[in-house]
């Protein structure tokens, strides 16, 4: 696991941090008012929204604290330090960001390139996860027009035109498909409604442009499930447009199930639980990017699973806690929900196991945007379950977590 975790339980590699971006685990709960309240990591503090703070030591919460004992490599705070200057230079006056395009990576300047959604959201996402939000933080102006860049970018996207952007063959298109903007998108508006917004007129806006994102991610969306136009590793993009979904829903927005269960069963029909093996036909051929999709995808079901099933015991209706349907059908789970629940535990805790061999870590030979987007996917999958990685292998997260 040396990709991924370091000295003192670090849970995702540092290096990583624009990626990092991408993924928050959430849940969301009602209070007696039947309100509802959005948990992250879950922390009931509105404003931890990443693990990313605590495994950086930027979390300066009580709970932040309490499982962030060790201090930040010096360097990687330098690090750190040097990208957010240069995405600070890199703005463009639009409060864009590009990556530029696929077939001239000879083009190094960043004012040389075209503004694109999915950059722009990977570098606002970024600069969430380092402290700066619309009100405080060293970079909260790039913040704030990042922020009007995309939602202009979505308002103004015309009805009949099938993707966020006008932009073709820009690097994230290449790499991760055509819907990425869009999707990319999606989770940056999510992330930023985690936020205490003060304004509300602006909350309201940012609502409503992640709806029009959700319903342009569902449309996307092919009849096995996964998502069209899905470029070198077309199993990345649906992962990645399911976890927009099942985010957007977190924090109470509409999202429609029957594509989510699609989306589910398609990335679970990636692996065979009963022997772990993995199909690589939509994943560049790499294991590493098809393991950590299918073990996303099937986390948030796993963890339902097994919620259940303790919830149950603790209520007296079954006598132990082991996740099988025996224990969900005692529960009060219809048996279908309860095949399909059995299905989505049994392939994470698989998927989760294979994920974690040296052969599969190696990715496509070197570490490139793919592979630490896989890892975090599998990082997180681990977290939603409970459990966190350090020298000594997999253990619980402490019970505060």
């Amino acid at each position: 696991m040396k990709f991924l975790f370091e000295k003192r339980s670090v849970l995702l590699s540092a290096s990583a941090l624009a990626v990092a971006a991408l993924l928050a685990t959430t849940t969301l709960t009602n209070d007696k008012n039947e309100k509802k309240i959005v948990k992250c990591c879950n922390n009931p503090d509105l404003n931890h929204v990443c693990i990313m703070k605590t495994i950086l030591g930027i979390d300066t919460s009580a709970e932040g604290k309490l499982i962030s004992t060790f201090k930040t490599p010096e360097k990687v705070e330098v690090s750190i330090k040097k990208g957010l200057e240069w995405m600070d230079k890199a703005q463009a006056p639009d409060g864009g960001w590009g990556a530029g395009s696929h077939s001239r990576q000879d083009i190094m300047d960043p004012h040389a390139v075209t503004s694109d959604p999915a950059t722009t959201s990977l570098v606002a996402m970024a600069l969430l996860r380092t402290d700066n939000d619309l009100e405080k933080g060293v970079y909260s102006k790039n913040l704030k027009k990042s922020l009007e860049f995309l939602l202009k970018t979505t308002e103004e996207c015309p009805d009949n035109q099938p993707y966020l952007t006008t932009l073709t063959n820009t690097q994230p298109q290449i790499k991760l498909g055509r819907n990425i903007d869009v999707i990319l998108t999606a989770q940056f508006f999510t992330n930023i409604l985690r936020y205490n917004l003060n304004d509300e007129a602006m909350k309201k806006r940012i609502e409503k442009a992640l709806d029009i994102c959700v319903s342009r991610i569902q449309q996307g969306q092919d009849k096995d499930g996964s998502w069209r136009d899905g470029g070198w590793a077309p199993v990345l993009q649906s992962a990645l447009a399911n976890n927009a979904l099942e985010n957007a829903g977190d924090v109470g927005r509409k999202i429609d199930s029957a594509v989510l269960v699609r989306g589910y069963k398609y990335q679970n029909s990636n692996f065979d639980a009963t022997t772990n093996s993995v199909v690589t036909d939509k994943a560049a051929g790499v294991m590493l990017y098809g393991l950590s999709s299918t073990t996303r995808a099937s986390a948030k079901e796993s963890r339902r699973a097994k919620d259940i099933v303790q919830k149950a015991k603790r209520e007296g209706k079954i006598k132990d806690e082991i996740v099988n349907e025996e224990n969900l059908r005692a529960a009060g789970v219809a048996t279908t929900d309860a095949k399909e629940l059995m299905t989505a535990y049994s392939i994470n805790k698989s998927s989760q196991q294979q994920a974690q061999r040296d052969d599969v870590l190696a990715g496509f030979g070197n570490n490139g945007g793919e592979e630490f987007m896989s890892f975090l996917m599998t990082g997180e999958s681990l977290m939603m379950q409970g459990v966190m990685i350090g020298r000594n292998g997999m253990m619980p997260l402490p019970a505060s977590w």
